[in-house]
């Protein structure tokens, strides 16, 4: 289910808006949200612009929209479409409500307002019957929410304490390591292919002349 959001200035991690979130909750995710602080100072011009990152029994997935990033904190098994999909809700609604005020503000949370939305968005996508079953923005998820298979996924504790990276370049590399081992074992099985092809006929005439051999011999 999802947890807790927070919406902060990409550029320097000034936070934008959050959820409120009661006692009980804050207390619970108070590590997490420390890791998530943590994780906005290490994104840069250079990032993947989606990710979500393993941390025990949460995840955090982050969506970039024009110097924005929209983070929100569910649970584990919460499926990553539908925490992206509510993501993208939340990116549109703000771009079109403070998109031109980004860049301007200096106070933190200039935009508290935008946690009424965030709210009510937030129920719609609380667990994943409720979700399955909310209609309208969510009839077009399957359509419209890009392949959450390509998107990046990193584990805290790499991230944070043994220097893993965010950034497109490393997703890169991991992918073309991935690609180049596809492309190997591919090509070794053309290979076998194209010898039992070339010595195929060979074999079977070499099968019957020393089947002819041992029956005459016999």
């Amino acid at each position: 289910m999802v947890r807790s959001t927070i919406v902060v200035r990409a550029s320097d991690a000034l936070p934008l808006a959050a959820t409120v979130d009661d006692e009980q909750t804050e207390t619970a995710l108070q590590e997490h949200k420390q890791q998530a602080k943590l994780i906005f100072r290490r994104i840069g011009p250079n990032s993947e612009p989606r990710c979500s990152i393993e941390s025990g029994q949460y995840t955090l997935h982050y969506l970039i929209a024009d110097n924005v990033i929209y983070m929100v904190l569910t649970e584990k098994s919460y499926p990553r479409k539908l925490a992206f999909s509510y993501l993208d809700e939340l990116s549109k609604e703000f771009a079109t409500s403070y998109g031109a005020k980004v860049e301007t503000v200096r106070k933190p949370y200039a935009f508290v307002g935008f946690d009424t939305f965030m709210s009510k968005t937030a129920r719609l996508y609380q667990d994943t019957r409720t979700a399955s079953a909310a209609g309208g923005a969510m009839d077009k998820l399957n359509g419209e929410l890009q392949d959450v298979t390509r998107i990046m996924t990193k584990n805290m504790e790499e991230l944070l304490w043994r220097g893993d990276s965010l950034d497109r370049m490393s997703h890169l590399s991991t992918s073309l390591r991935s690609e180049s081992e596809k492309y190997r074992k591919a090509a070794r099985n053309i290979n076998i292919q194209a010898m039992i092809r070339q010595y195929a006929p060979l074999a079977g005439v070499l099968f019957i002349v020393i089947l002819l051999i041992w029956w005459r011999l016999s």
